[in-house]
């Protein structure tokens, strides 16, 4: 169970770039909890993730005796894009558009944001993923998360003329 969780599945073991297969991986399941529950549901579900990835993670390095960030170890990169997609979840719930069944530009946008911040670590991103152990491997992708999702709100809010 531990594996299962801490490697998504298994989907932490592709040959190539293992954290972008998991951060792919994590939208149809955003969306699947977005339209299950809306925001309420997703953010709790955000935060088990979150919780849940931790502990996996921990006891994924404890018992595997491996690095302090093995590559397959892809939950993070899960909790990182949900916090990505936050403001997405959140906006959508309160549209009447048409658009927030798949505002696609929000979920590409939100994607590229978030890979962009867990790739360059910038600031505190590089900070957390210097840290060893579990917190290291989740805070620097919850951290980038909070970034992308950040940056994201600017760019809709731009793109919607909030800022006109």
């Amino acid at each position: 169970m531990i594996r299962a969780i801490a490697t998504l599945g298994g989907l932490g073991f592709s040959p190539k770039a293992p954290g972008t297969v998991g951060s792919a991986a994590a939208i149809p399941l955003a969306w699947l909890l977005h339209w299950a529950g809306g925001f309420p549901l997703f953010a709790a579900a955000t935060v088990l993730v979150t919780v849940t990835g931790y502990w996996a993670t921990r006891e994924y390095i404890k018992n595997q005796h491996v690095s302090d960030d093995p590559s397959e170890v892809i939950i993070d990169e899960v909790a990182g894009q949900w916090i990505a997609l936050w403001p997405l979840s959140l906006g959508m719930m309160y549209s009447d558009s048409a658009a927030h069944v798949f505002p696609y530009p929000g979920w590409i946008a939100a994607f590229a944001l978030f890979r962009l911040f867990d790739i360059l670590k910038p600031g505190p991103v590089g900070w957390a993923d210097r840290q060893h152990g579990a917190f290291g491997v989740m805070a620097d992708d919850v951290i980038a998360g909070i970034l992308a999702a950040l940056v994201a709100t600017l760019l809709a809010g731009f793109a919607h003329g909030w800022f006109a």
